[in-house]
């Protein structure tokens, strides 16, 4: 994948047609599109670590500003990494409704680390997330997630480095030899908070939710039956 400034001042993207993002103002997944690009010349003349690039989300208008890290600045173009960072990223969305107290008090606080762009402060805050989980399910909900784990990595087709960094963050352990987690950066970040919140929806979420619509069921069955029950004719003593 080539991303690049060309002489013209001109974003050049092999991914242009299909860039997508949750805008972090209208809160769609919607195309982005540039609608201001640094000036070529005065990018060579400066030759910044960091270039930021305004999009305009196509289903609000509304700018989204990025950062890209430029690689290299050769006489007729600026080759930027193919990934970007997003300055302001949609908030996260997750049902807590079932979820044990301190479970959710440190998931929340892995997600607004995750909408502030602190990847590796979301990392530790998912590890601790789930330690709480492990707490809580026992032994054998910790094998479950881990077998969910590795059906996740055949389902996704992961690689090996972004499936060993996963595992190391979920079941790491402060006895481990290099305690905390691994770097990550925004990709495999995204990778992590989806892979996070399948683990929470399947421990706690989709059980819950199970149990609710059957109580509900079971409460309107049993309203039934009692209107449909016959009404003994009252007896009246002379």
């Amino acid at each position: 994948m080539s991303v690049h400034i060309d002489s013209a001042s001109r974003l050049i993207n092999d991914q242009g047609q299909g860039l997508a993002i949750t805008c972090p103002h209208c809160e769609v997944v919607s195309h982005i599109t540039p609608s201001a690009v640094p000036d070529f010349t005065e990018l060579q003349a400066r030759k910044p670590r960091h270039v930021g690039i305004v999009y305009s989300c196509d289903a609000c208008g509304a700018p989204v500003f990025t950062r890209y890290q430029a690689r290299m600045y050769g006489p007729s173009r600026v080759e930027l990494a193919p990934q970007f960072t997003e300055i302001e990223r949609a908030r996260e969305k997750f049902s807590f409704t079932y979820l044990p107290q301190e479970v959710e008090a440190l998931f929340k606080e892995a997600l607004a680390c995750f909408s502030a762009g602190a990847f590796n402060a979301f990392a530790s805050m998912c590890r601790r997330t789930a330690q709480a989980v492990f707490a809580d399910l026992g032994e054998g909900g910790k094998l479950h997630v881990f077998d969910e784990l590795n059906t996740t990595r055949d389902l996704a087709g992961l690689s090996a480095e972004t499936y060993g960094k996963l595992k190391t963050i979920l079941f790491g352990t402060e006895a481990d030899p290099r305690p905390n987690p691994p770097l990550l950066d925004s990709y495999e970040a995204g990778i992590v908070i989806e892979v996070m919140k399948d683990v929470l929806y399947e421990a706690y979420v989709r059980k819950g939710k199970l149990r609710q619509a059957i109580l509900v069921r079971r409460f309107f069955l049993d309203e039934t039956a009692a209107n449909l029950a016959p009404i003994s004719p009252a007896v009246h003593s002379s």
